[in-house]
C-alpha cells in the first residue's frame, strides 16, 4: 500500500520535519522511498515546510531552521508578525473576566496581550517577565505581582526554584502562555530547560490554560517539553496555521481560535 500517499499533508510534512530534525537533513530520494510517494510529492512538501519557517531547501534535500537559527532575542521578536500577535492579543483579551487572577508568561505575544488590556482593567497579573512587570506596574486597576529569579537576559524571563516555589503555593483563574514550538507529536517546547521548568509550574498553577503564539511556531518542536497539548484548554493563534495541523489540535482536546 502507499502509505504515504494515504496520509494527510500536515501527517506527512510532520514525519519528513521529524527526519531532518533527528538525522540533521532530509533526503528527497530517501525520504520518499521511505513515505512510499514520489519525489514531487516531497519537493512539495519540502516547499511547504520552508514557507513555513520550519526547513530550509538544500541541494538534494533540506535542513531543519532549528539547527541553523539560535535562539532569538526579546528585542528582536517584539517586532516580528506583530499584527498577528496583536490580533491573538484581543481574541485572548475575551477570555479574560473582570476581576480575575491572570497569569501571563513571559513572551512577546503576552507582552501584546499586556499591551492590550483596558486602562480600566481590573485584575490580579502575575508574571515572570520584565518586561510585562515594568508594562503593568502604574495601571491603578492591576494588583501586580512580580515573580524573581534568575532572569534571562534572551527573554527578561525570571527562573528558576524562587518562581517555581512561588508558584507552588498559587491557584490562578486563568494562565497565558506562550511557546518557542507546539504540535501534537511534541506538546509545547522551548529551548531552554530552566524556562521549561518555571512554565510548568506556572501551568500547574493555572485553572484554565491558553496558549498564545503565532502560526510561526506551530509545528516545531525544541529540547525541553513543558506541556502535552491536551493540557492546554485553548490555543489562540493566527490565520497562518495549517488548517490540517489546527484539527488535529482540535482532535487532540484544545480548543483552537484562529484570530
Amino acid at each position: 500500500m502507499d502509505e504515504g500517499a494515504d496520509m494527510y499533508a500536515a501527517e506527512r510534512q510532520q514525519l519528513i520535519l521529524d527526519t531532518a530534525r533527528s538525522d540533521g537533513r532530509v533526503d528527497v530520494s530517501a525520504q520518499a522511498d521511505a513515505l512510499g510517494v514520489t519525489t514531487e510529492t516531497i519537493r512539495r512538501d519540502l516547499t511547504a515546510l520552508e514557507r513555513r519557517g520550519l526547513l530550509r531547501r538544500v541541494h538534494g534535500g533540506a535542513i531543519p531552521v532549528d539547527r541553523l537559527e539560535p535562539e532569538t532575542g526579546v528585542e528582536v521578536r517584539i517586532g516580528l508578525r506583530a499584527e498577528a500577535k496583536r490580533r491573538i492579543a484581543q481574541r485572548v483579551l475575551e477570555e479574560i473576566p473582570a476581576n480575575a487572577t491572570l497569569l501571563l508568561d513571559a513572551g512577546t505575544t503576552t507582552l501584546a496581550i499586556a499591551r492590550a488590556l483596558p486602562a480600566n482593567a481590573s485584575l490580579t497579573v502575575i508574571t515572570n517577565s520584565l518586561i510585562i512587570g515594568a508594562e503593568l506596574a502604574a495601571r491603578p486597576g492591576i494588583s501586580l505581582l512580580q515573580l524573581g529569579g534568575r532572569v534571562r537576559p534572551i527573554t527578561g524571563a525570571a527562573v528558576g526554584p524562587w518562581p517555581n516555589d512561588s508558584l507552588a503555593g498559587l491557584t490562578v483563574d486563568i494562565g497565558v502562555f506562550g511557546a518557542n514550538g507546539f504540535d501534537v507529536a511534541h506538546g509545547l517546547t522551548t529551548p531552554d530547560h530552566d524556562e521549561a521548568a518555571t512554565k510548568r509550574a506556572m501551568l500547574r498553577a493555572s485553572r484554565t490554560t491558553v496558549l498564545a503564539s503565532d502560526a510561526s511556531k506551530a509545528a516545531r518542536a525544541h529540547l525541553y517539553r513543558f506541556a502535552e497539548i491536551e493540557e492546554i484548554d485553548m490555543v489562540v493563534t493566527d490565520t497562518d496555521i495549517d488548517a490540517e495541523l489546527a484539527e488535529q489540535i482540535r482532535r487532540a482536546g484544545p480548543t483552537v481560535v484562529i484570530a
